[in-house]
């Protein structure tokens, strides 16, 4: 999206900056300004020609807690985990194939795991930690727990970070009971409110919490050519 009037994005920009520098995000807010992962570093955001009109407000009634990050990166830790495998990640490195690069073909992951007893629905993220949280998969009302390469259709952006430089990308799988309000979170985009947008999941579309059962974790780098 081109931007219109160059003096209101220039505002926007600047308070966002000096709000982020702050400390003082609104977490019910998420991000939904365009840019590639080109663009994004583990310091900063950079925008260049595009900046979102609007952004999305959280409906929950009350800010939950965001979820802390262990030592390994792992926002679920505090929960049970069960094994998550894929076809695709092989010693720790991603396939080319589901890169979104001149050596890939943009296709989701293979993904395998065992029913959760209880789980109604699986919800699915893919992220990058090192480009503020870029999001390149996010789906909700998964029911199978077989996914072929490529199921994740639209809901995909695969991964394209710098020329010449390696990322890693997590993906979580969690087993909820009951389904939500919605999946928080702007695709194809940095989201520096992830923690917020994750503990959001335990909450379902009736405002019950507890929805969070267990979750599967795997993780991999990509080196972009």
């Amino acid at each position: 999206m081109l931007i219109r009037n160059r003096k209101i994005a220039a505002l926007v920009l600047c308070g966002a900056a000096l709000m982020n520098l702050a400390g003082c995000t609104n977490p019910e807010e998420e991000q939904t300004y365009e840019t590639s992962e080109a663009e994004v570093t583990n310091e900063s955001v950079t925008l260049t020609t595009a900046v979102s009109e609007s952004s999305e407000t959280s409906e929950t009634a009350e800010t939950v807690a965001p979820l802390t990050a262990d030592e390994n990166g792992n926002f679920f830790s505090q929960y049970e985990e069960f094994e998550l495998t894929s076809a695709d990640l092989e010693d720790g490195v991603w396939a080319d194939v589901i890169s979104n690069t001149s050596i890939g073909e943009n296709v989701s992951p293979e993904l395998s795991w065992e029913p959760v007893e209880g789980a109604g629905q699986y919800v699915i993220y893919m992220l990058d930690p090192m480009a503020n949280y870029f999001i390149h998969w996010k789906s909700e009302g998964v029911t199978d727990t077989h996914l072929d390469q490529g199921w994740g259709g639209s809901s995909y952006v695969g991964p394209y970070p710098p020329s010449g430089s390696t990322h890693t990308y997590d993906i979580y799988v969690i087993a909820i009971r009951n389904p939500l309000d919605r999946l928080r979170g702007t695709l194809n985009a940095p989201n520096m409110n992830i923690p917020f947008f994750l503990a959001q999941i335990d909450t379902d579309s009736d405002g019950n919490t507890g929805n969070i059962i267990a979750y599967g974790r795997i993780s991999g780098e990509f080196t972009s050519p």
